[in-house]
């Protein structure tokens, strides 16, 4: 183990699940149904309960391990230590590569709610460079922010449900459209997979653990108050959008929130809901950044990725240069992808993250247990079936990413071995 300063522990459980809750409830909360309903009609009701129990499931096997290694890294770290340094490396190297171009889809989604047309681009860049110099200044300038984006996102969220209710008022007629299972269980899986990465956003407490007082008590209480919410409010978005727009309505908008207070005749709201939009879309990049860093500079604390990305600022306490290579590496997506496909490319590196963390909970012993093994069972099984759902395009490019990890990591090995 590397000998670089350790982080500040300044989160209490307030601020870690403000930070959850700033990931869960981001861009997502105002495009992710949009898909799913295209996938599965009012069936996403459905896989919103597949996707909510899949996170539960995970949730509980990062609050178990979170609790026995309180450490930056997540689940890279918990791989490490309970499966090996392999598992550790591809369950660190699919954070990284997933939530990268998870933060690059955040940053142009902001910049497609607030920035006037063809200057998308650079005001996505210019959101990345401004979070990340507030990441960059400590992580309780991270909470503070993350606190005012998540009040003014359910505030804005608050508005658009009591618009769309207290107007004309939702036909529940329309709340099933053609039935729940129109769309047959495999448009109920897929709209479970692209509705699961609302609730993924619990990783980054995990991966926070090094700056979260009293951990083995903190962490795994953050965790499941912050899902908890989320679970609640999606719910009821949920049930609101189908019916104010019925199914076909949801499918055919890629702003249904805002389109169902248009409808209805309190259509002054819709403004909020976009500027709502992209608040909730800073709040999710924000977390992103934070959590990218710190498994960065847990994965070149062991040399997975390059050494000199461990330094921890000696003010600050936060990751500096991993925070500022990410930041970079980001603005290059950006600035060259075209990110249509970026959340199921997203989804394959998250998903195998996520099963690399069951099967780690699954080995703990008793003394570390918190939660019963057919937990971790499930939510294994499940992270499997959802990457079976992802199309064929993103699973291929994940599956080329990751033999490009398994290269990089070979080749660092072989130069890192003594000569004899």
């Amino acid at each position: 183990m590397s000998n670089s300063p350790a982080l500040a522990r300044r989160l209490g459980t307030f601020d870690a699940s403000l930070i959850g809750l700033g990931s869960m409830i981001g861009a997502g909360v105002f495009a992710a149904f949009t898909p799913a309903a295209a996938a599965a009609g009012s069936g996403l009701l459905i896989g919103l309960l597949v996707a909510a129990f899949v996170a539960f499931c995970n949730a509980t096997s990062s609050a178990q391990l979170a609790a026995a290694y309180p450490t930056s890294g997540g689940t890279y770290i918990y791989g490490r230590e309970r499966l090996g340094p392999w598992s550790g490396f591809l369950a660190g190297w699919g954070f990284v590569i997933g939530k990268t171009a998870s933060a690059a889809a955040m940053a142009m989604t902001f910049a497609a709610y607030a920035a006037p047309q063809g200057w998308e681009r650079p005001v996505a860049m210019a959101a990345v460079v401004v979070l990340t110099a507030v990441n960059y200044h400590g992580v309780t300038r991270t909470a503070g922010l993350t606190r005012v984006l998540v009040i003014a996102v359910l505030a804005a969220l608050a508005i658009a449900l009591a618009a769309v209710w207290g107007g004309s008022g939702p036909d529940f007629g329309s709340l099933v459209g053609d039935g729940l299972l129109a769309h047959g269980w495999y448009g109920i899986l897929q709209s479970a997979g692209l509705l699961f990465f609302a609730f993924a956003g619990y990783a980054r407490i995990a991966t926070m653990g090094e700056e979260v007082r009293e951990p083995r008590r903190t962490i795994p209480r953050a965790i499941s108050i912050a899902l908890g919410i989320t679970i609640l409010i999606y719910a009821v978005i949920a049930v609101t959008l189908l019916a104010a727009l019925g199914p076909d309505g949801v499918a055919a908008t890629p702003t249904p929130l805002a389109d169902a207070v248009s409808a209805g005749t309190l259509a002054w709201a819709a403004p909020v809901v976009r500027v709502g939009a992209a608040v909730a879309s800073l709040g999710a990049l924000l977390a992103l950044i934070a959590g990218l860093g710190r498994t960065s500079l847990a994965m070149a604390r062991e040399h997975d990725l390059p050494h000199w990305l461990s330094a921890v600022h000696p003010r600050y306490k936060v990751p500096h240069r991993a925070e500022i290579a990410v930041a970079a590496v980001i603005c290059v997506i950006i600035a060259v992808a075209d990110l249509r496909g970026a959340i199921g490319f997203s989804s394959f590196g998250v998903l195998l993250y996520y099963l690399v963390a069951n099967v780690a909970a699954y080995t703990q012993p008793a003394q570390d247990r918190r939660y019963p093994k057919f937990l971790q069972v499930a939510g294994a099984v499940a992270c499997l079936v959802l990457v079976a759902t992802l199309p064929p395009v993103s699973a291929g490019l994940g599956v080329l990413m990751f033999a490009a990890g398994i290269v990089y990591r070979l080749v660092r090995l072989r130069l890192s071995r003594p000569t004899r």
